[in-house]
């Protein structure tokens, strides 16, 4: 049901469905992927957060310069957030949270998702939701949301073995590779009487 495309270091070596039969998911699974990674964002954020705290109190900064810093804070983490998709996007096509939920974000012919259009759909991201979530109305019966109409992406099913399954895979090539290419042993014949 499934095939790899291509060795990992091109750009379209991600394991999907042949074009014809990639099986977009619905609104469920993205909002419980989205809820993910939406954890993992805001715990890295809190964490440097407090850490900056700790630094502040060392450090202590004058009351007119407070705004000036919260404000450089602000656009930090939306710089953070957008990074934090648009890498996960452009590099394996899933976020942690699309990770565990076993889906991944293609272009509609299967491809990986290059930066730009990463890009694309985190904006559209941000757009759907304003000045409700409009955007991903359409997602239970279409299932292409504003951001997947935007960019001109997918959101399909993807099955992956676990990492011992992928382990044991990888040494099971290598065992058969070594048998087909390494040359057969001669053994000499030796009397031992």
């Amino acid at each position: 049901m499934t095939s790899l495309a291509e060795s990992p270091e091109s750009d379209t070596a991600i394991q999907t469905a042949p074009e014809g039969n990639m099986v977009t998911v619905g609104l469920v699974t993205r909002v419980v992927s989205w809820v993910i990674d939406v954890l993992v964002i805001n715990l890295v954020a809190t964490i440097t957060g407090l850490f900056i705290a700790l630094i502040v109190q060392v450090f202590p900064i004058t009351k007119n310069l407070q705004p000036l810093f919260e404000g450089i804070a602000g656009g930090v983490y939306v710089l953070w957030v957008a990074a934090y998709f648009v890498v996960f996007w452009s590099m394996t096509g899933q976020t942690p949270g699309a990770r565990l939920m076993q889906v991944r974000l293609v272009t509609p012919g299967g491809a990986r998702v290059k930066p730009v259009r990463g890009l694309v759909r985190w904006i559209g991201m941000i757009l759907g939701t304003l000045p409700l979530p409009w955007g991903y109305v359409p997602i239970p019966f279409q299932r292409l949301g504003f951001p997947d109409w935007l960019a001109h992406t997918r959101v399909i099913e993807a099955p992956q073995l676990s990492l011992a399954a992928q382990r044991r895979e990888k040494l099971r090539e290598a065992r058969n590779n070594l048998r087909t290419t390494a040359p057969p042993v001669k053994r000499e014949m030796t009397d031992d009487r």
